[in-house]
């Protein structure tokens, strides 16, 4: 049985996790990258100094988990944005002027792209802002339950 795990989780994809083989460097090993609002947390872990390549991968994966719950990021083998490239700030809500309202993106589960939009005339700019980030709340808290 634990010959079977063993190989189950060396060909399973692991999230934030990527093998280096470089036969040339005599370099081999699991380099994890934990990546948290704008901030990268690297560390590599080499079969040798683990004991090997399923030991090195254990390894690796308990310090990823580690990291992201130090960090408070939720662990989630789904992708998860952390910083906004909008001007307000918020991922998933942008302030759209010439239409005057907020619009709000997410991804379903399923991994289809939901829109919608909060006007501003309607709720008044506050109001507004804070529906739509209700709403982008909401979307992502059912993502990342599913």
């Amino acid at each position: 049985m634990a010959e079977i795990k063993s190989k189950k989780i060396l060909v399973e994809k692991h999230k934030d996790i990527a093998r280096i083989d470089q036969e040339e460097k005599r370099t081999h090993g699991w380099y994890v990258r934990v990546r948290y609002f704008g901030k990268t947390h690297s560390k590599f872990f080499s079969d040798g100094k683990c004991g090997g390549r399923y030991s090195s991968l254990l390894a690796a994966v308990a310090w990823r988990d580690q990291t992201e719950k130090k960090l408070g990021k939720v662990r989630t083998d789904k992708h998860v944005v952390t910083v906004s490239n909008t001007t307000t700030g918020v991922v998933g809500v942008r302030h759209n002027d010439k239409l005057n309202r907020y619009e709000v993106s997410w991804v379903n589960p399923d991994g289809k792209q939901g829109k919608t939009s909060v006007s501003i005339r309607k709720h008044g700019k506050d109001s507004a802002f804070k529906r739509a980030c209700d709403i982008r709340n909401q979307k992502e808290a059912m993502r990342l339950s599913s």
